[in-house]
């Protein structure tokens, strides 16, 4: 059987990765791909008690290379019981977030070195990386004001606007490295307009 393919959804708060998760799910599928949607941090159960930690409001003497280990610790967890086997059975898996959100959010948030998590995701990883990444991109003030009509907000959220400022500098600089795994969707307009260009950089894509 052939290995599937390992495409994932990235971007700041509020850019509307759920819900286009499950568009692109939808689309593969009609193509006839058997598909896998999955998370980071989480996607097995003892990745989402990782994940609770993270994302615990009240955590907030958490050190950042505490962060760091433990979304490298779950992203292993998860590698092995998860995303390496349903690849391996010809399955696709789509995954919102996976390591360009560390770069982005521990590396651009946090200011950890680079290098630094680099070796984590040699350690980890290999050379394991997505085939495609697909980045939904818009003005971070925009963002935060959707992020905040859910509810109340995580350990993340609760950051200020500089904090993902920088996050939103690492995602382009993510794409700048890898312009042709790493896709820029623009997520400011309506989401059928987002969809639409989904549906154009995966059609190419599959083709």
């Amino acid at each position: 059987m052939n290995p599937g393919k390992f495409i994932t959804l990235e971007g700041v708060e509020g850019v509307g990765k759920s819900s286009n998760l499950a568009f692109i799910a939808e689309f593969l599928r009609a193509q006839g791909k058997n598909i896998v949607v999955t998370r980071e941090p989480g996607g097995t159960p003892l990745g989402e008690r990782i994940r609770a930690l993270l994302l615990d409001k009240n955590a907030t003497t958490m050190h950042r290379d505490t962060e760091l280990l433990l979304i490298f610790a779950a992203r292993a967890q998860h590698l092995a019981a998860v995303i390496h086997p349903a690849l391996r059975a010809g399955q696709w898996v789509v995954c919102d977030r996976f390591t360009d959100a560390t770069y982005a959010y521990q590396g651009g948030g946090r200011c950890i070195e680079p290098q630094r998590i680099a070796q984590l995701e040699t350690w980890v990883q290999g050379d394991f990386r997505p085939d495609l990444t697909l980045l939904l991109d818009l003005p971070v003030a925009t963002g935060l004001q959707r992020a905040a009509q859910r509810g109340e907000a995580d350990r993340f959220e609760q950051e200020q606007q500089g904090f993902f400022e920088r996050v939103r500098d690492a995602y382009h600089q993510r794409a700048r490295l890898e312009p042709a795994r790493v896709r820029i969707i623009d997520a400011a307009p309506a989401l059928e307009q987002v969809q639409q260009q989904l549906l154009t950089v995966l059609s190419l894509w599959l083709e």
